[in-house]
């Protein structure tokens, strides 16, 4: 991994994302969606990492975040190992997962082709952290997290995707608390 591409401050402000195996569009489904928002929640609550920012997509999250009192990587790890453990066994115990037999041979062949996983991977290595060094590139992040399901074509406002902080910006009040810049 490049030298540029890891958390070189503990207390700096980072975009950083988080992408499925193959960019499988598994958030479809809210219950896997869920997941992630009670982890991130989660995270918030008790393991210091402020959200700024956030948006889930069908194959991936984006956020721009600041962890207090631990190293960002740990709990960017902490978080994918949890979610990626509980995401696959809520497909394998899904009744309605249409893609379930699909699902868990991607998760295993993933695992396979990993040095460091045993039991199914559901997250892509790395999380591509960049340091955010001045307000106009923490706007330009802001602004390219929130446009993100816009320019994907899923709504046609920013603040009508339901796992975005857009909608915090805006006004209202979305599905997970945020920190505010």
């Amino acid at each position: 991994m490049s030298h540029k591409y890891k958390f070189q401050n503990p207390e700096g402000l980072y975009f950083v994302t988080c992408t499925a195996i193959n960019w499988i569009d598994i958030f479809t489904r809210e219950e896997y969606s869920q997941i992630i928002i009670e982890s991130l929640d989660y995270c918030r609550k008790q393991l210091g990492m402020e959200i700024f920012a956030w948006c889930l997509m069908p194959s991936h999250l984006h956020m721009v975040i600041r962890v207090q009192g631990f190293k960002p990587e740990l709990i960017i790890g902490r978080f994918k190992e949890f979610t990626s453990k509980k995401i696959q066994l809520a497909v394998k115990q899904n009744p309605h997962e249409s893609r379930k037999d699909w699902l868990v041979i991607m998760f295993e062949k993933a695992a396979l082709e990993s040095s460091n996983v045993k039991n199914g991977k559901f997250w892509q290595a790395g999380n591509h952290p960049i340091e955010l060094w001045s307000p106009d590139v923490i706007l330009q992040k802001v602004e390219y997290i929130h446009l993100n399901p816009v320019k994907a074509g899923l709504v046609f406002e920013a603040h009508c995707w339901k796992y975005s902080s857009a909608i915090d910006y805006s006004g209202g009040r979305g599905v997970l608390d945020i920190d505010y810049l």
